[in-house]
């Protein structure tokens, strides 16, 4: 009995010592950007915007080609974190890009782009859509970046790095990666994304310029404390921009209730999720408008594989623009989440 006390004791500490073993590594090795960030518009375009002329955007989050309607994910109470096989992502990944070459739309905004992750079994998702797409500008915000998420056990996350991408078929003029603020608490961050916005200034031939926002907010932060931060941040940035007189469209996953949508229209089994929160009122600085098709879902929850009539369905995708702009059009595009838990949204503006 005493030897097997003795093993069993070994092995306790083993474990004990791995763990923080990890803790150290990955708060050492914890990646902490600056507040503001400058990125680099690669094959940047050179023709200007021009006022009263027809623009599209589109955002779309493509859930690292790793979400499609076959998967659930761990963090949303299924047990996965990635498509089956490297043929299977790399599948989605075409899916994805056949799509936006069919919907070619003026700006493209993603999330949850892969450059170098196990979950997307290292597929370079960022390059392969920049080669795709070598008529527009593009460039790439980190959001995630950790050297290992040890679950789910059988197939972990593992390391991530991936961000936002912004295409654009106009010059940018300059492109910035801005840090929203609050964090959940150690050491739980250290395998949390890093949330942000990347804003992209395109001038405009009246003189002003068109704050492009690609964005992604929070999602699982307990009591929806960091997303009002992230909100907060947002809402006076993006006054301050339109108060200089500049256009403003803010586009991307709110993982929020998009106001003037309304979940219970689409009729399945599901329940609503704990992470879905509902945007105040108090956000929308004055005058600003939203824009989204509350008609077709944009997202799906996965706590299971994709089945019609049985997931939870919502609005979480879409765009807020301010007074200047005149939304035109919008079109949520049902793919019945083929390649993704997300279904992409479509906007049609011009500038006055």
């Amino acid at each position: 009995m005493k030897n097997i006390f003795k093993v069993i004791l070994a092995l306790i500490l083993i474990i004990l010592v791995i763990f923080i073993g990890y803790l150290i590594f990955m708060t050492v090795t914890d990646y902490r950007p600056k507040d503001v960030t400058n990125l680099k518009v690669e094959n940047n375009k050179n023709e200007t915007l021009n006022k009263n002329k027809p623009l599209s955007v589109l955002t779309y989050n493509i859930g690292y080609c790793g979400l499609d309607e076959g998967r659930d994910f761990f963090m949303d109470g299924g047990s996965q974190s990635r498509s089956e096989s490297k043929e299977k992502t790399l599948g989605n990944l075409k899916g994805i890009i056949d799509f936006l070459d069919k919907d070619k739309s003026d700006f493209i905004l993603l999330q949850e782009v892969d450059i170098k992750a196990t979950r997307s079994y290292e597929i370079d998702e960022y390059s392969d859509i920049k080669n795709a797409f070598k008529e527009y500008g593009s460039n790439f915000g980190v959001n995630y970046k950790v050297p290992w998420v040890p679950v789910p056990i059988l197939k972990p996350h593992g390391k991530v790095e991936a961000g936002l991408v912004t295409l654009s078929k106009y010059n940018i003029k300059k492109s910035d990666r801005y840090q929203y603020p609050g964090k959940e608490k150690w050491p739980r961050q250290l395998c949390e994304l890093d949330r942000c916005f990347t804003e992209n200034r395109l001038k405009v031939d009246n003189g002003k310029e068109l704050i492009l926002i690609n964005s992604h907010l929070s999602a699982y932060d307990k009591g929806g404390l960091i997303r009002k931060q992230q909100l907060g941040f947002l809402k006076e940035h993006i006054k301050k921009e339109y108060n200089k007189g500049n256009y403003v469209i803010v586009g991307g996953d709110w993982n929020h209730v998009v106001p003037g949508t309304d979940p219970n229209i689409f009729e399945n089994s599901g329940k609503w999720p704990e992470w879905l929160k509902e945007i105040p009122d108090s956000f929308k600085p004055e005058g600003f408008k939203w824009a989204a098709d509350d008609l077709t879902p944009s997202n799906r929850t996965v706590d299971k594989p994709y089945k019609k009539g049985e997931n939870y369905l919502s609005v979480i995708d879409g765009f807020l623009v301010s007074p200047n702009v005149n939304v035109k059009s919008v079109k949520g595009y049902s793919l019945e989440f083929k390649n993704s838990d997300h279904n992409p949204v479509r906007m049609e503006f011009v500038l006055e």
